[in-house]
């Protein structure tokens, strides 16, 4: 458990000093994820054996921290009673040239579940990830390429503010 849980460290760790929102599972909750039966997990291996890439996925939307399954229950009734929602906790990709090939291999793992089901698939990027490594863009084209048409739709977004006050005179 630990190989995946320094490749999971090391993928998010720095979001911590760019995005407002925590998106670094503490280790209890990171060990939680990993034996949750309701979530699968993907792994991708490079030659050597050592895991290069790690995705969690499920369709129990309750097993999901911070989304609101009430808010896919409302949005798309018959998926969600027929539990054909989809999400993505996370994915993380450790940096190298075999790591290239982990984002497009765990995507089509995660696209034939979904697919086979007739499902949809949510998932959340920081804006640092989605605009300045266009995670989103290239998701959309993956998935494009595995079934020929796809379309995206920006579910919610949340603005984060900070108000300052001059010093006192």
């Amino acid at each position: 458990m630990q190989e995946v849980w320094d490749l999971y460290y090391n993928a998010f760790y720095e979001l911590n000093a760019i995005a407002v929102q925590r998106h670094l599972l503490y280790r209890s909750e990171f060990d939680e994820v990993m034996l949750d039966r309701r979530v699968q997990k993907y792994l991708c291996l490079a030659d050597d054996g050592s895991v290069c890439g790690l995705s969690t996925f499920t369709n129990e939307l309750d097993a999901v921290p911070l989304i609101s399954p009430a808010y896919f229950q409302r949005r798309w009734p018959e998926h969600y009673a027929a539990q054909r929602i989809w999400y993505c906790g996370f994915l993380a990709i450790e940096k190298s040239r075999r790591a290239a090939l982990a984002f497009p291999e765990i995507i089509e793992a995660m696209y034939l579940s979904a697919s086979m089901n007739n499902g949809i698939i949510g998932v959340d990027f920081c804006r640092f990830n989605d605009e300045g490594k266009h995670i989103s863009r290239a998701l959309e084209l993956k998935l494009h390429r595995l079934s020929g048409k796809v379309s995206r739709e920006r579910l919610d977004e949340q603005a984060y503010y900070l108000y300052e006050f001059p010093a006192a005179a």
